[in-house]
């Protein structure tokens, strides 16, 4: 199968990187993350055309749940570049909440109009700092939260050792602001191959936001993906609701497609 959008492009790049398998079934790809089965978006599939009609939405739960028996979530995604309004409401019967991010992408970056000065900006390295990127996850954790506190720690740990293990073998770096040798923002940039970098886990912890951090990290790690890894396009997929679209905008990155998923999330009881 022939993925064309780009959101879902570098996640299968990175996923791969990270050691998820992908399986082609030719109308359809899953992606498998045993090593981290709380990653909803690491267990999932990915069809090449949205469902036709009820019929249709039943059959990909119905293959979701057969590829996944002990999994507590359902995630679907759906390849393309636009968001087709028809359909809205595929999955509805099932439960399953829509969602749509923004692709953006850019072949250059800016620095912000307000940078943090304050803060040194560097690569993650050390086991104190990776301890400290764990911590820092923790502390921007949803909320209300959409998962139990252990399930949730897992997840991070998990996240995190596949993140350390992708920038010691090159194909990625996490770059941090740093106030007084304390983390307080983090994003990471991973090489998908082909020229194509894209980013991950932009977090800045809640009592440091509005300070300038997370456009002064967006374009550090830009510059870092241009400079360091040869990269010719960047790409961010993110909620285009939320504020931070203004800081990518900002700092160069424009908005180029609509990624389509659909998900159930685990309920919250228990640990799991």
């Amino acid at each position: 199968m022939d993925v064309q959008s780009l959101g879902f492009r570098t996640d299968l790049a990175i996923l791969r990187l990270g050691g998820t398998t992908v399986e082609d079934r030719g109308d359809h790809l899953v992606a498998r993350s045993d090593h981290n089965p709380g990653f909803w978006w690491g267990n999932f599939l990915l069809l090449r055309e949205a469902p036709a009609g009820e019929a249709g939405a039943d059959r990909w739960v119905a293959a979701f749940q057969a590829e996944f028996p002990d999994r507590e979530h359902v995630a679907i995604g759906i390849d393309g570049t636009r968001d087709d309004p028809a359909t809205h409401e595929a999955f509805t019967p099932h439960r399953l909440t829509r969602a749509h991010d923004a692709v953006l992408v850019a072949e250059e970056v800016h620095e912000p109009s307000r940078p943090a000065r304050h803060a040194s900006v560097r690569t993650l390295l050390s086991d104190a700092d990776w301890s400290q990127h764990v911590e820092l996850a923790l502390a921007c954790q949803d909320d209300p939260p959409t998962e139990t506190p252990e399930r949730y720690l897992r997840f991070v740990e998990a996240s995190a050792l596949t993140r350390r293990l992708l920038t010691e073998a090159g194909r990625g770096a996490w770059l941090g602001a740093f106030v007084d040798g304390r983390l307080e923002a983090q994003m990471g940039i991973v090489d998908c191959d082909g020229g194509l970098a894209r980013y991950q886990s932009v977090e800045t912890r809640p009592t440091s936001r509005g300070q300038g951090l997370a456009g002064t990290l967006t374009h550090a790690t830009g510059r870092y993906a241009l400079d360091v890894m040869g990269a010719e396009r960047l790409v961010i997929v993110a909620d285009p609701d939320y504020h931070a679209m203004g800081i990518y905008e900002s700092v160069g990155f424009e908005r180029r497609e609509t990624q389509v998923h659909w998900e159930r999330r685990p309920a919250m009881t228990g640990a799991g």
